[in-house]
């Protein structure tokens, strides 16, 4: 990856305050923010049992329907 390109992903961390740096001289130092990694990681968590879910009841309606369909 270039280093633009690098850097246009670290503001938009930045931005959501997953990771903050600090320029010293030429170096920029990043670090991760851990509190708000892991309340970015249970949101994804909860967003993925609730999609999950949803796929389900829609796996289940869509055999039934078929089961409907194959007895008529």
């Amino acid at each position: 990856m270039a280093l633009p390109s690098f850097m246009k992903h670290m503001r938009v961390l930045e931005g959501v305050g997953l990771v903050r740096s600090e320029k010293s001289g030429r170096i920029r130092t990043c670090m991760l923010e851990r509190k708000k990694l892991a309340a970015a990681e249970r949101w994804f968590e909860q967003q993925h049992a609730i999609w999950a879910s949803r796929y389900r009841n829609l796996d289940n309606l869509l055999e039934k329907l078929q089961g409907e369909g194959n007895e008529g």
